[in-house]
């Protein structure tokens, strides 16, 4: 398949995936510090434990940079403690928190202006995060064209028979910004859209493909079907 086409059906499964689901509006969060915050977070986690956990940082009035750079680990352990490995969420948010603080003086404006390849390469060089994360607060609280990319996504896509499911990170992101245009926009929907499909159609175990709107080209139902 050459690259027109591969471009040509990722973006005709966006087309699907748009149409069956409709805008996604993400990410959930109020201001960027809110989202980076909650791309920690939300790792290891469903999206519905973090939302009890910024429930009560900004019950406490805690969920600014100033403020929260300053709370008590202890304090805070146990206010994200709904997000579950809450001790080890609040280590890796005191890393990010301490990062941002001496490398850009608390701005999280100014840390944005600045390249956003480097940027990405620090973020990765903070204890606790990895690439999903740092591409999580690329894209959703920074606007940053990076293609944030998880289980989901390797599992469609696989599936779909466009990348080897053995595919590292960098190689499925590679693959999509190589053949998409770059574009936050852009990115943020279809990701929104890839999860969306993830957790109503492509399950890991026991997909429903009858209801699947890109059910046509998968694997996994030809296989499936053929048992």
């Amino acid at each position: 398949m050459s690259d027109k086409e591969i471009g040509k059906r990722l973006k005709s499964i966006y087309r699907l995936l748009l149409e069956a689901y409709g805008p996604q509006h993400w990410w959930p969060g109020d201001t960027p510090f809110e989202v980076l915050v909650g791309a920690v977070l939300t790792q290891n986690t469903a999206w519905a434990n973090v939302e009890k956990a910024i429930a009560n940082l900004k019950h406490e009035r805690v969920l600014t940079f100033s403020r929260m750079i300053n709370i008590a680990p202890e304090k805070l352990a146990l206010l994200i403690r709904p997000s579950g490995y809450f001790n080890i969420k609040t280590k890796r948010l005191r890393h990010l928190l301490l990062f941002i603080h001496s490398q850009y003086s608390g701005s999280l404006s100014t840390m944005f202006a600045a390249d956003p390849a480097w940027l990405r390469q620090q973020l990765l060089e903070v204890n606790g995060i990895g690439p999903e994360t740092a591409d999580s607060i690329l894209l959703y609280a920074g606007e940053k064209p990076f293609f944030v990319v998880d289980a989901y996504t390797k599992r469609i896509f696989s599936r779909q028979g466009l990348i080897s499911g053995n595919a590292d990170y960098r190689a499925i992101q590679d693959f999509f910004m190589e053949n998409l245009s770059r574009d936050t926009r852009f990115y943020n929907e279809y990701h929104a859209l890839i999860v969306r499909i993830g957790k109503e159609h492509c399950k890991k175990v026991r997909p429903l493909c009858n209801a699947c709107p890109i059910r046509s080209r998968c694997r996994r139902r030809v296989q499936v079907s053929n048992t």
